[in-house]
């Protein structure tokens, strides 16, 4: 059953990860820049602090108490990710929901799923025992799945017209987009280096009377601060660049309504790590395969919204047969996952 409870939190995860985006394409009358810098405020500062001040007593206090090598390395691999996370908003410009999705997370799967235990010594001992054989094959699967939704991509550029690109994704570049997603892949999986460097603080949550199932909200606070100065440090460059820096004092631009829906799409983010902090306390022996499950849940999530959104509309049959195949090949790969994990308990 706490194998089980961990899959339906990594799902819940997986749909807040692959929805958060939506808000954005509400926001009118302001630069990528701008609205992805006060979306991320909300993400990487205001949720981490208000979820671990609910979850962790004496949050500050633990915090305080951390190793300052554990800080750092929670901090540096929060930094790496934060590139991720700023060329993934460039990806959805390019490719869309769900075809961006399956590039991105495919490569953040892989690096992030095999890295921790190869790190830790592990991946001998996981390669030794059926259930670590299993988890393998359910990644395997995953990638299979997302290989299947990039050759759907390839076959969308080729069966439309740029108009009919430009209808469904206004700024559509395979090539930019490919690209961008392979460094945003790459680098996204940094943030299941980040979990595991600041694992000493999750213990640290629990020491103080934190639940098990909230602990790594802690560690949290670090790894999103590092993605904060990345995020920040670009988004402000653009602004001085471009000159985007009076979208935030724009009286023609509705101020308001565009913060409330940068902030439902910051707190949606926040909430993917939410889940996957407490999926990833249930998930047994091999605590690192949830990340795949993760990656996997935000795959078809994404993938569902982009086709309801109609980012495929105007593809022929072969190509809707396509990614429909892939979705339901990485949906497929979660319960491969599910089972290596229920092996190892």
């Amino acid at each position: 059953m706490a194998v089980i409870w961990g899959v339906v939190l990594h799902a819940l995860g997986g749909f807040a990860s692959g929805s958060f985006y939506l808000p954005y394409k509400k926001v009118q009358g302001w630069s990528w820049e701008s609205y992805w810098l006060v979306g991320g405020i909300f993400s990487w500062v205001f949720a981490p602090l208000i979820f671990g001040l609910l979850t962790v007593p004496n949050l500050f206090g633990v915090l305080a108490e951390a190793p300052t090598e554990t800080v750092w390395w929670s901090y540096f691999w929060g930094v790496l990710w934060g590139f991720g996370g700023l060329t993934f908003g460039l990806t959805m410009r390019y490719l869309g929901l769900s075809l961006g999705m399956a590039v991105v997370l495919g490569l953040c799967a892989v690096f992030g799923t095999v890295v921790p235990p190869i790190w830790q010594g592990q991946f001998g001992t996981l390669m030794s025992t059926l259930s670590g054989q299993v988890i393998i094959l359910g990644l395997a699967v995953c990638v299979l799945g997302i290989s299947i939704c990039g050759i759907a991509g390839m076959m969308k550029e080729k069966s439309m017209t740029d108009d009919q690109k430009k209808e469904t994704i206004a700024e559509f570049d395979l090539k930019k987009g490919v690209l961008v997603a392979v460094f945003s892949g790459i680098m996204s999986a940094c943030f299941s280096f980040g979990l595991t460097a600041g694992q000493p603080i999750a213990d640290l949550a629990v020491q103080n009377g934190a639940d098990p199932l909230y602990m790594n909200n802690a560690p949290l606070v670090f790894i999103l601060l590092g993605g904060l100065t990345t995020n920040a440090i670009w988004c402000i460059y653009l602004n001085i660049k471009n000159k985007t820096y009076t979208d935030y004092g724009n009286v023609t631009a509705p101020a308001v309504r565009n913060i409330i829906f940068c902030a439902m799409a910051g707190v949606t983010w926040y909430l993917q790590f939410f889940f996957y902090g407490m999926g990833d306390s249930k998930m047994g022996e091999y605590r690192f395969s949830g990340w795949t499950l993760h990656m996997a849940f935000i795959i078809a999530f994404s993938s569902f919204w982009g086709l309801y959104l109609h980012e495929w509309r105007g593809a022929n049959r072969q190509t809707m047969r396509t990614i429909t195949l892939g979705i339901a090949t990485v949906v497929f790969s979660t319960v491969v996952v599910g089972i290596g994990n229920y092996l190892a308990e």
